[in-house]
């Protein structure tokens, strides 16, 4: 067990994940404060660091591409008040941040744990039902549905057509920017179908940012979406052939089933003999994976049944 507790947060690692508290200090951004406690598993994270300065350090996670919804909406321009995943520490605290740094790294070594871009969401997301209401609008999201109100700062054009509503399946992407400078920020969710966004000032599914201080808590409404959606590296369905038709063509006969995505698909017959240790610690990882919701039941019995048959 490892832990470093700072005016900023306290960080915890058992050695299976790293536990995050934001701290109450007045440098912790209003996002953090909001999203509260994270909890990160080690097969997420790609590194960690300790940088040491004359009046402060900075211990900084690194997750791996695509692990977390959160930093694929922001794409790395949250402000650093806002990052959960940066830690300020005193200077008296620098051997313990540095002994934090060993024990993770430590233990990304012994689990050989791959650094590179993950292939689905390996963190939960923003707790639902979430609502923030900043720049020109609200957005409301209830893990299903979303829906778009208008403030007196909305331009007529976009108010005159009055709320918007939609579902999370409807959604081609779901967008964030910051205010930068003179340019404003927005939250933006494309429909499927839809032509080309208008600017975010006219467009009736942007709430547009100004660059106030609760415009980074869009960040997680458009992280808390993002989670629902499919994830960046899955494969794009055929639009011309009906769901689960795949390799076939109108008066041909059906082919073969499409083979299960690789977390679920059960090992081929000639594969050698796995692990014991490696097998129930992939048990461990498919329940956490249930119980953040990431898995269906259904997805979770058969990946479950798979590994099972492993021993």
């Amino acid at each position: 067990m490892a832990e470093i507790i700072q005016k900023d947060g306290t960080w915890t690692f058992d050695g299976d994940a790293v536990r995050i508290v934001p701290g109450r200090d007045k440098g912790v951004g209003l996002l953090r404060q909001t999203l509260g406690e994270v909890l990160v598993p080690l097969r997420a994270l790609a590194g960690i660091s300790y940088e040491p300065g004359r009046k402060l350090g900075r211990l900084r996670l690194r997750l791996r591409d695509g692990a977390d919804p959160l930093l694929q909406v922001t794409g790395g321009r949250l402000p650093e008040a806002s990052d959960p995943y940066r830690l300020t520490v005193e200077p008296d605290r620098g051997g313990v941040a540095e002994y934090f740094v060993d024990e993770v790294r430590n233990a990304l070594l012994l689990d050989q744990v791959d650094a590179g871009p993950a292939g689905s969401f390996l963190l939960p997301g923003p707790p639902v039902p979430i609502t923030v209401g900043a720049g020109d609008g609200t957005v409301a999201f209830d893990g299903d549905r979303v829906s778009l109100e208008w403030n007196w700062t909305t331009e007529e054009a976009k108010r005159s057509g009055g709320p918007r509503e939609f579902r999370v399946a409807d959604l081609r992407s779901v967008e964030w920017a910051p205010s930068r400078g003179l340019d404003n920020g927005w939250i933006r969710f494309a429909l499927a179908g839809a032509g080309q966004s208008a600017a975010p000032k006219y467009d009736p599914y942007t709430v547009e940012l100004f660059g106030f201080k609760k415009d980074p808590l869009m960040a997680l409404v458009a992280a808390a979406v993002a989670v629902r959606m499919p994830h960046p590296t899955a494969p794009v369905s055929s639009p011309e052939l009906p769901s689960g038709a795949a390799g076939t063509r109108p008066g041909a006969e059906p082919g073969p089933a499409p083979a299960l995505a690789p977390a679920l698909a059960p090992a081929p017959a000639a594969a050698p003999v796995e692990d014991h240790d490696a097998l129930l610690r992939r048990l461990r990882e498919l329940g956490e994976l249930h119980q953040a919701g990431i898995l269906t039941a259904e997805e979770f019995t058969t990946a479950k049944a798979a590994i099972l048959g492993r021993f």
